[in-house]
């Protein structure tokens, strides 16, 4: 295994945890910022989207079209971009909006509304929903950090801020019902599990077919996937939270020093 794999793996693993994280941050503060949580998720989404159409998509498409020349090369790159975009949206899709975690509103710590059991059973299935939508996040970081390490490291971090918000969606209304800080962190854990599970099942079905022609499909998808989280997810969630300029300075904000950390490693 080279050292870009194990990085991979490395960074798909810290993306995963930052949901722990969340879930500390729930227990050790009282004092929740939408404001600052809009912003920074808006500028996750920003990071990702310049990430997405400006360098994975274009690798893809040298990749592809290296391979098989250049008409079909772009072609095969847009038809992966979409399959990733089709990917998610039907695992979107099959989550019932109750316990889609994209459809849970501010988080709100009025003790009467959390109660007991049918706290539970939210916290559980948005665990259960999360985990389900990060599952794809991994190969992205995974994929992203094969292709070129920095860019693994940034997507890593931009997923690392999106998912600490999801570990409070799921381990206050568990701890909550329970009471058990334990029981709450764990479930939020084992939720951001789910992205390193996602790089280890892409890797191991990939790794005896990896070649330009495989690489290439696999970044467009990537590409296609990472977008559509932004747009779906981390943008509407940060509104959620905060106001709406704010989601977007953050997305401009998230784009520039994407875009200048890139030009300064040419």
């Amino acid at each position: 295994m080279d050292n870009n794999v194990i990085l991979a793996f490395g960074l798909t693993f810290l993306a995963g945890l930052s949901t722990g994280i969340g879930s500390l941050l729930a227990f050790l503060s009282k004092d929740f910022s939408p404001k600052f949580l809009a912003a920074s998720m808006g500028f996750s989404a920003g990071v990702m989207i310049y990430v997405s159409m400006v360098e994975l998509f274009s690798q893809a498409k040298n990749s592809l079209i290296g391979h098989t020349g250049p008409f079909a090369g772009y072609l095969f790159t847009i038809i992966a971009f979409f399959a990733g975009i089709a990917l998610i949206a039907i695992i979107d899709k099959f989550v019932p909006s109750f316990e889609n975690p994209h459809e849970i509103g501010v988080i709100n710590s009025d003790e009467a509304y959390f109660k007991n059991k049918r706290l539970l059973r939210a916290g559980v299935l948005s665990a259960l929903a999360i985990t389900i939508h990060n599952f794809p996040e991994g190969l992205s970081t995974f994929f992203a950090a094969l292709s070129n390490p920095f860019l693994g490291i940034s997507i890593a971090i931009a997923i690392a801020i999106h998912n600490i918000p999801e570990g409070i969606v799921v381990s206050i209304p568990i701890y909550y019902a329970t009471q058990s800080k334990k029981k709450a962190f764990v479930y939020s854990f084992l939720s951001g599990f789910a992205e390193p599970l996602g790089a280890i099942v892409g890797y191991i079905l990939l790794k005896n077919f990896l070649n330009p022609f495989i690489f290439g499909i696999s970044l467009a998808a990537v590409s296609g996937i990472m977008v559509f989280i932004s747009l779906d997810e981390l943008l509407p969630t940060a509104e959620k939270f905060g106001e709406h300029h704010l989601a977007i300075y953050g997305l401009i904000c998230g784009m520039g020093v994407m875009a200048f950390s890139l030009l300064l490693l040419q």
